[in-house]
C-alpha cells in the first residue's frame, strides 16, 4: 500500500514501460501493463495495469483506468483509480472521479463529481472491472 509521497513517488519519469510521444495521435482502446507516460494525444479509453503520468503536453478524451495517476496534461473524461490521483498545477480534469486519495496542487483545474474509495483491502482489478463495466 502506498503511503501519499510514495504513491507520487511511484510515477518515477525514468522508468516507463509505455510512451505516447509528443507529436502521437492515437484513437481507439489502449491497454498497458506498467507504467505508462502520455505526451501525445488519445480519445478513447485508457487502461493501465499499473500507473499513467499524463504530461503538459498529454491529452486524453476518454475514460482512464490506472493503479495511480498524475495529470500535469488534460483528462476529457471519468477517472478511475485504486490507489492515488494527482492533478498538478498545470493539469486539468473534467469529468468524475473514483478514487482512494486525491490531491489538487495550486492551479490546478478540476470540474465534476468525485467517490472516495474506503477500505484498506481494495481488490485492484475488481474496482477496474466494475469501473470499466459501468461506462460501457
Amino acid at each position: 500500500m502506498f503511503n501519499k509521497k510514495q504513491a507520487i513517488e511511484s510515477v518515477s519519469q525514468d522508468k516507463f514501460n509505455t510512451l505516447v510521444g509528443k507529436n502521437t495521435s492515437f484513437q481507439g482502446e489502449l491497454k498497458a501493463e506498467g507504467t505508462i507516460r502520455i505526451d501525445g494525444e488519445i480519445k478513447g479509453e485508457v487502461s493501465v495495469k499499473g500507473d499513467a503520468y499524463i504530461g503538459e503536453t498529454g491529452s486524453i478524451i476518454g475514460n482512464i483506468h490506472a493503479t495511480n495517476i498524475i495529470v500535469s496534461g488534460k483528462i476529457e473524461g471519468n477517472v478511475y483509480t485504486s490507489e492515488q490521483l494527482r492533478i498538478t498545477t498545470t493539469g486539468k480534469v473534467i469529468g468524475d472521479i473514483k478514487v482512494k486519495s486525491f490531491i489538487v496542487d495550486e492551479d490546478a483545474f478540476f470540474e465534476g463529481k468525485c467517490t472516495m474509495i474506503h477500505g484498506s483491502n481494495i481488490d485492484k482489478n475488481e474496482i477496474l472491472e466494475e469501473d470499466i463495466a459501468e461506462t460501457m
